[in-house]
């Protein structure tokens, strides 16, 4: 049986409105990085009336790895959101909707983790909105954004994506 492309809605980023996230304070601050490391301001319009949850990614297929970089995942966000405000994804902050979980990103730890392309090279950042249809996913606290995926695959009802471009 074939996988059908689930229904797409909108979405997108004030902060990123020029298709761009090269601004410092959305950049990493890890890794030697000249940033504030702060996650950007996600909102999403006409969400299938079956979503139940959402999770938000944030993913860079360019990244030097073989298998890309992902910056940021959340999941779990309860389905009457609209919105992850700008700074939701800075650890120890309580910015995120109640019962939403971050999951490590590839640095190991959870929470965003803003780009950081090596000198020289422009990578793409893709953000995506996923609609579901349970109001949870249960997760173990050692998930990872390819578990993410994989659980959420049979429980998709909608997406939303962009692609944001950013050097050093």
């Amino acid at each position: 049986m074939p996988f059908s492309t689930p229904p797409s809605f909108t979405m997108h980023s004030p902060d990123m409105a020029d298709g761009r996230v090269a601004r410092a304070q959305f950049a990493a601050g890890a890794m030697g990085g000249p940033g504030d490391n702060l996650s950007p301001q996600i909102e999403w319009q006409g969400a299938p009336a079956s979503a139940q949850s959402f999770i938000v990614t944030m993913y860079d297929p360019d990244a030097p790895t073989g298998s890309g970089w992902w910056h940021w995942a959340v999941a779990n966000i309860p389905g009457s959101a609209r919105a992850l405000p700008r700074g939701a994804g800075v650890a120890g902050t309580s910015a995120l909707p109640s019962g939403a979980v971050e999951i490590n990103t590839d640095m190991g730890v959870p929470g965003y983790v803003g780009p950081l392309p090596p000198p020289g090279e422009t990578h793409r950042y893709v953000l995506t909105v996923t609609a579901l249809d349970v109001p949870r996913l249960d997760l173990p606290p050692t998930a990872t954004p390819a578990l993410l995926a994989f659980m959420a695959g049979a429980h998709t009802v909608g997406k939303a994506s962009f692609t944001a471009m950013g050097a050093r």
